[in-house]
Protein backbone atom coordinates (compact mmCIF):
# COMPACT_ATOMS: atom_id res chain seq x y z
CA UNK A 1 0.00 0.00 0.00
CA UNK A 2 1.46 3.38 -1.18
CA UNK A 3 1.51 6.25 1.29
CA UNK A 4 -1.05 8.13 -0.89
CA UNK A 5 -3.23 5.29 -0.30
CA UNK A 6 -2.71 5.50 3.58
CA UNK A 7 -3.26 9.10 3.35
CA UNK A 8 -6.46 8.99 1.48
CA UNK A 9 -7.80 6.41 3.73
CA UNK A 10 -7.43 8.43 7.06
CA UNK A 11 -7.92 12.00 4.93
CA UNK A 12 -11.63 11.12 3.14
CA UNK A 13 -13.49 9.97 6.57
CA UNK A 14 -11.76 12.77 8.38
CA UNK A 15 -13.01 15.06 5.15
CA UNK A 16 -16.27 13.42 5.87
CA UNK A 17 -16.22 14.10 9.53
CA UNK A 18 -15.28 17.73 8.94
CA UNK A 19 -18.16 18.30 6.35
CA UNK A 20 -20.84 16.61 8.74
CA UNK A 21 -19.26 18.76 11.91
CA UNK A 22 -19.49 21.71 9.95
CA UNK A 23 -23.14 21.41 8.03
CA UNK A 24 -24.38 20.86 11.74
CA UNK A 25 -23.25 23.89 13.10
CA UNK A 26 -23.73 25.62 9.88
CA UNK A 27 -27.34 24.98 9.58
CA UNK A 28 -28.18 25.27 13.35
CA UNK A 29 -29.32 21.65 12.80
CA UNK A 30 -30.86 20.69 15.95
CA UNK A 31 -29.32 17.57 17.86
CA UNK A 32 -32.53 15.41 18.27
CA UNK A 33 -32.28 15.36 14.17
CA UNK A 34 -28.93 15.32 13.60
CA UNK A 35 -25.96 14.95 16.34
CA UNK A 36 -22.91 16.80 15.49
CA UNK A 37 -19.74 14.01 15.65
CA UNK A 38 -18.61 16.00 18.46
CA UNK A 39 -21.92 15.45 20.27
CA UNK A 40 -21.66 11.92 19.57
CA UNK A 41 -18.31 12.05 20.63
CA UNK A 42 -19.37 13.15 24.17
CA UNK A 43 -22.73 10.85 24.23
CA UNK A 44 -19.37 8.03 23.61
CA UNK A 45 -17.42 9.34 26.40
CA UNK A 46 -20.02 10.23 29.01
CA UNK A 47 -21.85 6.35 28.47
CA UNK A 48 -18.74 4.78 28.01
CA UNK A 49 -19.35 1.76 30.99
CA UNK A 50 -23.21 1.42 29.82
CA UNK A 51 -22.47 1.37 25.78
CA UNK A 52 -18.98 -1.21 27.11
CA UNK A 53 -22.22 -3.58 28.81
CA UNK A 54 -24.18 -3.67 25.72
CA UNK A 55 -21.55 -3.70 22.95
CA UNK A 56 -19.85 -6.51 24.91
CA UNK A 57 -22.99 -8.40 24.62
CA UNK A 58 -23.93 -7.84 20.77
CA UNK A 59 -20.36 -8.52 20.35
CA UNK A 60 -20.40 -12.17 22.24
CA UNK A 61 -23.86 -13.30 20.01
CA UNK A 62 -22.40 -12.42 16.93
CA UNK A 63 -19.28 -14.00 17.04
CA UNK A 64 -21.50 -17.41 18.28
CA UNK A 65 -23.87 -17.09 15.40
CA UNK A 66 -20.84 -16.32 13.25
CA UNK A 67 -19.00 -19.48 14.22
CA UNK A 68 -21.63 -21.52 13.69
CA UNK A 69 -22.90 -20.00 10.25
CA UNK A 70 -18.98 -20.43 9.09
CA UNK A 71 -18.82 -24.40 10.07
CA UNK A 72 -22.50 -25.24 8.93
CA UNK A 73 -22.14 -22.62 5.61
CA UNK A 74 -18.59 -24.43 4.87
CA UNK A 75 -19.80 -28.33 5.01
CA UNK A 76 -23.15 -27.27 3.61
CA UNK A 77 -21.16 -25.16 0.21
CA UNK A 78 -18.43 -28.36 -0.24
CA UNK A 79 -21.97 -30.79 -0.22
CA UNK A 80 -23.78 -28.62 -2.74
CA UNK A 81 -20.62 -27.58 -4.55
CA UNK A 82 -19.18 -31.32 -4.71
CA UNK A 83 -22.74 -32.70 -5.51
CA UNK A 84 -24.90 -32.10 -9.27
CA UNK A 85 -27.85 -33.63 -7.09
CA UNK A 86 -27.59 -31.72 -3.66
CA UNK A 87 -27.25 -28.84 -5.92
CA UNK A 88 -30.47 -28.95 -7.77
CA UNK A 89 -31.96 -30.24 -4.62
CA UNK A 90 -30.68 -28.02 -1.85
CA UNK A 91 -30.08 -24.73 -3.76
CA UNK A 92 -32.98 -23.59 -4.48
CA UNK A 93 -34.21 -24.39 -0.72
CA UNK A 94 -31.03 -22.09 0.41
CA UNK A 95 -32.07 -19.30 -2.83
CA UNK A 96 -35.97 -19.30 -0.89
CA UNK A 97 -34.80 -19.29 3.09
CA UNK A 98 -32.30 -16.50 2.23
CA UNK A 99 -35.54 -14.32 0.45
CA UNK A 100 -37.27 -14.72 3.84
CA UNK A 101 -36.63 -11.20 5.73
CA UNK A 102 -35.34 -12.63 8.95
CA UNK A 103 -36.58 -9.41 11.19
CA UNK A 104 -40.22 -11.62 10.33
CA UNK A 105 -38.76 -14.77 12.28
CA UNK A 106 -36.95 -13.33 15.22
CA UNK A 107 -40.83 -13.26 16.80
CA UNK A 108 -41.49 -16.53 16.06
CA UNK A 109 -37.40 -17.53 17.93
CA UNK A 110 -38.74 -15.40 21.07
CA UNK A 111 -41.94 -17.57 21.11
CA UNK A 112 -39.08 -20.61 20.92
CA UNK A 113 -36.24 -19.60 23.07
CA UNK A 114 -37.74 -16.42 25.29
CA UNK A 115 -35.93 -12.97 24.62
CA UNK A 116 -32.23 -12.37 24.92
CA UNK A 117 -29.15 -14.21 23.80
CA UNK A 118 -30.65 -17.03 21.75
CA UNK A 119 -32.81 -15.08 19.37
CA UNK A 120 -29.96 -12.68 18.91
CA UNK A 121 -27.23 -15.63 18.13
CA UNK A 122 -29.74 -17.51 16.02
CA UNK A 123 -30.72 -14.24 13.61
CA UNK A 124 -27.01 -13.88 13.45
CA UNK A 125 -26.23 -17.04 12.03
CA UNK A 126 -29.67 -17.23 9.83
CA UNK A 127 -28.06 -14.10 7.65
CA UNK A 128 -24.68 -15.30 7.35
CA UNK A 129 -24.10 -18.54 6.76
CA UNK A 130 -25.68 -18.19 3.56
CA UNK A 131 -22.88 -16.47 1.74
CA UNK A 132 -20.51 -19.00 3.14
CA UNK A 133 -22.39 -21.93 1.45
CA UNK A 134 -22.74 -20.24 -1.57
CA UNK A 135 -19.03 -18.85 -1.91
CA UNK A 136 -17.72 -22.58 -0.89
CA UNK A 137 -20.05 -24.14 -3.71
CA UNK A 138 -18.94 -22.03 -6.47
CA UNK A 139 -15.18 -22.47 -5.59
CA UNK A 140 -15.94 -26.24 -5.33
CA UNK A 141 -18.30 -26.57 -8.73
CA UNK A 142 -16.02 -24.09 -11.06
CA UNK A 143 -13.11 -26.89 -10.56
CA UNK A 144 -12.01 -27.24 -14.38
CA UNK A 145 -13.15 -30.19 -16.36
CA UNK A 146 -10.17 -30.50 -17.48
CA UNK A 147 -8.36 -31.30 -13.91
CA UNK A 148 -11.26 -33.21 -12.90
CA UNK A 149 -10.25 -35.82 -15.99
CA UNK A 150 -6.69 -35.43 -15.13
CA UNK A 151 -7.47 -36.15 -11.56
CA UNK A 152 -9.63 -39.34 -12.11
CA UNK A 153 -7.47 -41.32 -14.90
CA UNK A 154 -4.66 -41.05 -11.60
CA UNK A 155 -6.87 -42.46 -9.89
CA UNK A 156 -8.37 -39.93 -8.01
CA UNK A 157 -11.92 -40.79 -6.53
CA UNK A 158 -14.88 -37.58 -5.60
CA UNK A 159 -13.45 -37.30 -1.90
CA UNK A 160 -9.75 -36.93 -3.36
CA UNK A 161 -10.24 -34.53 -5.91
CA UNK A 162 -12.71 -32.26 -2.80
CA UNK A 163 -10.16 -32.67 -0.34
CA UNK A 164 -7.01 -32.08 -2.52
CA UNK A 165 -7.88 -29.55 -5.12
CA UNK A 166 -11.47 -28.05 -4.05
CA UNK A 167 -11.18 -27.16 -0.78
CA UNK A 168 -7.81 -25.11 -1.72
CA UNK A 169 -9.75 -23.43 -4.54
CA UNK A 170 -12.28 -22.41 -2.62
CA UNK A 171 -10.30 -21.06 -0.06
CA UNK A 172 -10.59 -17.69 -1.68
CA UNK A 173 -13.97 -17.90 -1.95
CA UNK A 174 -14.47 -18.86 1.72
CA UNK A 175 -12.60 -15.68 2.93
CA UNK A 176 -14.27 -13.19 1.04
CA UNK A 177 -17.56 -14.97 2.16
CA UNK A 178 -16.45 -14.51 5.84
CA UNK A 179 -15.72 -10.74 5.51
CA UNK A 180 -19.37 -10.40 4.14
CA UNK A 181 -20.90 -12.59 6.92
CA UNK A 182 -19.32 -11.02 9.88
CA UNK A 183 -20.95 -7.60 9.16
CA UNK A 184 -24.65 -9.27 7.83
CA UNK A 185 -24.21 -11.20 11.91
CA UNK A 186 -23.87 -7.98 13.40
CA UNK A 187 -26.87 -6.86 11.43
CA UNK A 188 -28.76 -10.11 12.73
CA UNK A 189 -27.80 -9.43 16.57
CA UNK A 190 -28.69 -5.98 16.58
CA UNK A 191 -32.16 -6.36 14.66
CA UNK A 192 -33.23 -9.46 17.59
CA UNK A 193 -31.39 -7.03 20.08
CA UNK A 194 -33.53 -4.05 19.02
CA UNK A 195 -37.15 -6.54 18.86
CA UNK A 196 -36.52 -9.15 21.79
CA UNK A 197 -33.70 -8.03 24.13
CA UNK A 198 -32.84 -6.66 27.56
CA UNK A 199 -29.17 -6.32 26.76
CA UNK A 200 -27.12 -5.32 23.42
CA UNK A 201 -26.48 -2.93 21.15
CA UNK A 202 -29.66 -2.87 20.03
CA UNK A 203 -31.54 -2.34 23.09
CA UNK A 204 -29.20 0.61 24.10
CA UNK A 205 -30.42 1.93 20.63
CA UNK A 206 -34.05 1.25 21.00
CA UNK A 207 -34.09 2.96 24.48
CA UNK A 208 -32.25 6.07 23.76
CA UNK A 209 -34.32 6.88 20.88
CA UNK A 210 -37.80 6.26 23.10
CA UNK A 211 -35.98 9.02 24.95
CA UNK A 212 -34.79 11.41 22.05
CA UNK A 213 -30.99 11.24 23.21
CA UNK A 214 -29.99 10.68 19.65
CA UNK A 215 -26.39 11.40 20.11
CA UNK A 216 -26.17 8.05 22.33
CA UNK A 217 -28.13 6.37 19.05
CA UNK A 218 -25.48 7.35 16.65
CA UNK A 219 -22.82 6.56 19.23
CA UNK A 220 -24.44 2.89 18.99
CA UNK A 221 -23.75 2.96 15.49
CA UNK A 222 -20.51 3.62 15.48
CA UNK A 223 -19.74 0.98 18.03
CA UNK A 224 -21.29 -1.26 15.61
CA UNK A 225 -19.24 0.30 12.58
CA UNK A 226 -16.07 0.08 14.64
CA UNK A 227 -16.80 -3.14 15.77
CA UNK A 228 -17.35 -4.55 12.21
CA UNK A 229 -14.54 -3.01 10.86
CA UNK A 230 -12.04 -4.62 13.01
CA UNK A 231 -13.95 -7.83 12.34
CA UNK A 232 -13.51 -7.42 8.74
CA UNK A 233 -9.67 -6.31 9.48
CA UNK A 234 -9.12 -9.63 11.22
CA UNK A 235 -10.29 -11.79 8.38
CA UNK A 236 -8.09 -9.76 5.57
CA UNK A 237 -5.36 -10.38 7.50
CA UNK A 238 -5.87 -14.06 8.36
CA UNK A 239 -6.74 -14.64 4.31
CA UNK A 240 -3.50 -12.55 3.37
CA UNK A 241 -1.55 -15.41 5.83
CA UNK A 242 -3.66 -17.99 4.50
CA UNK A 243 -4.30 -17.04 0.74
CA UNK A 244 -1.18 -14.69 -0.89
CA UNK A 245 -1.21 -16.94 -4.32
CA UNK A 246 -4.99 -15.56 -4.48
CA UNK A 247 -4.90 -12.16 -2.72
CA UNK A 248 -4.38 -8.74 -4.84
CA UNK A 249 -4.11 -5.32 -3.79
CA UNK A 250 -5.12 -4.42 -0.03
CA UNK A 251 -8.11 -3.79 2.04
CA UNK A 252 -7.70 -1.21 4.75
CA UNK A 253 -4.23 -0.74 4.67
CA UNK A 254 -3.87 -4.72 5.04
CA UNK A 255 -0.92 -5.66 2.72
CA UNK A 256 2.35 -4.88 1.75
Amino acid sequence: MTRFERLGSVFLPVLLIFIWQAACVGFKIPSFVLPAPSEIAIALWDNLYIIWFHSSQTLLTTVIGFAVAVVFGALLGILVGSSRFAYSSLYPMLVGFNSVPKVAIVPILVVWFGIGTVPAILTAFMLSFFPIAVNVATGLATIEPELRDVLRSLGANQLDIVRKIGIPRSLPYLFASLKISITLAFVGSVISETLASNRGIGTLMTQASANFRVSLVFAGLVVIAAMGIAMYVIFAIIEKRMTAWAVRGTTFGVGG
